[in-house]
């Protein structure tokens, strides 16, 4: 007990240490925490507790994807739905199809093994999208279509890596056999619309259950439970979690905090102590994260698998992702809908990989064909993501005058 809570003080530390000197250096805060766990991994220094999926899937997500999503207001994601729907599914589905069929004909990757890292690295990645964009004070048109894609393409990107796993385990056993087409697409449903009822079901139950008390801390209470509990429940429920959270937190979002006045079913002093709370614990789950991130980039071998493979791999990343972003855009050129040239750019170059990616490779049993190479690779897309991606984004935010 006392070495959990010495981690935690230890954690705390280091991230309000770089959070002082990154706002002087005018870095941000999310890349100078993974500079300096990587510095620290570099000197031999104890960051903390291990980087494993069940730690970024329970604690670090939930958070985070709940902040994320209470901040979204409905009337500006209908507004941009159908580009937002076409990105975060159809763009999904494309990016895997690029990076599987790139790594079986210039790596020669078994096809298993390529699916299933096409799907687990296709999805940009909410935590480190959003961590960016809030670094970078960046609002409006840009950062919804950039912020709702990245909460949304979480869904199907689950839903491809379960079904591309379970073939490759299936696969391994009984030998190379097509996926059933009928059988996925029920799976895809019923994960995806199973995600949004078990979100629905706890957004509504914390806000029915806030309507009968005027105790602000029992309303930020409640938004706790339904963030952690609709997640966890999803995942129990084999449907997904990011959804669930999702969507309760846009429940949440928009018939308590941000709705309007006389009709939210919270009371003020509920709804300020709410955007304060879930600020406090976003920042507090991007320290953990992001510190983490760094220490284990540090502590990989990439040199085991040859540089070749991967920059060519990073490379890949880049192409699918273009492929996702241009010629989808090219639906909405003559509608109120139309993503310009600056926008398209933006999205394509700022859809970072982080730690969703990481939690699901972190997770592949050890029969997954190259399951070491996998890890290996997704913790090079993402440090380049992060730290390359992320470097350079304001500067180029700043030559499209975004910002």
């Amino acid at each position: 007990m006392s070495e959990g809570l010495q981690d935690v003080l230890w954690i705390l530390s280091i991230a309000m240490l770089v959070a002082i000197a990154a706002r002087r250096l005018r870095l941000p805060y999310t890349i100078g925490l993974v500079f300096v766990g990587a510095l620290l991994a570099f000197s031999r220094i104890d960051v903390g507790p291990d980087l494993t999926s069940e730690l970024i899937l329970d604690l670090i997500l939930p958070p985070l994807l709940f902040e994320a999503a209470i901040a979204l207001r409905w009337p500006d994601l209908r507004a941009d739905l159908p580009p937002i729907l076409t990105f975060s599914i159809l763009g999904t589905f494309l990016a895997t199809a690029v990076v599987a069929c790139g790594l079986v004909w210039l790596l020669h990757w078994p096809l298993a093994a390529a699916l299933v890292f096409g799907a687990l690295i296709s999805a940009t990645d909410p935590v480190a999208i959003i961590a960016m964009f809030k670094d970078n004070k960046l609002h409006g048109r840009l950062s919804l279509l950039v912020e709702a894609e990245s909460l949304f393409n979480d869904g199907a990107a689950a839903v491809l890596f379960a079904m591309a796993l379970a073939w490759a385990q299936s696969s391994a056993v009984v030998g190379d056999a097509a996926p059933n087409v009928i059988n996925s697409a029920l799976t895809l449903a019923r994960v995806v619309f199973g995600g949004i009822g078990v979100g629905v079901a706890a957004g509504a139950a914390a806000i029915l259950l806030a309507r009968g008390t005027s105790e602000h801390l029992v309303e930020v209470t409640l938004s706790t439970i339904a963030a952690f509990a609709s997640f966890l429940a999803a995942e129990r429920l084999q449907v997904s979690g990011v959804l669930a959270t999702v969507t309760a937190g846009l429940i949440v979002g928009n018939f308590g905090i941000f709705g309007p006045e006389d009709r939210s079913f919270l009371s003020q002093r509920g709804r300020e102590a709410m955007v304060d709370f879930w600020e406090f614990a976003a920042f507090l789950a991007n320290s953990v994260i992001f510190l983490l991130i760094g220490a284990n980039i540090a502590a990989m071998h990439y040199e085991t698998y040859g540089g070749v493979v991967v920059a060519s791999v990073i490379a890949l990343v880049l192409v699918a992702r273009a492929v996702a972003v241009y010629p989808l855009s090219l639906f909405f050129l003559g509608s109120r809908y139309r993503i310009a040239p600056a926008e398209q750019l933006a999205l394509w170059w700022g859809g970072l990989r982080g730690a969703l990616g990481l939690a699901l490779a972190l997770s592949l049993p050890a029969s997954i064909p190259l399951r070491d190479e996998i890890v290996v690779v997704t913790f090079a897309v993402v440090a380049f993501s992060i730290v390359i991606q992320g470097l350079t984004m304001p500067w180029l935010l700043r030559r499209l005058k975004v910002l």
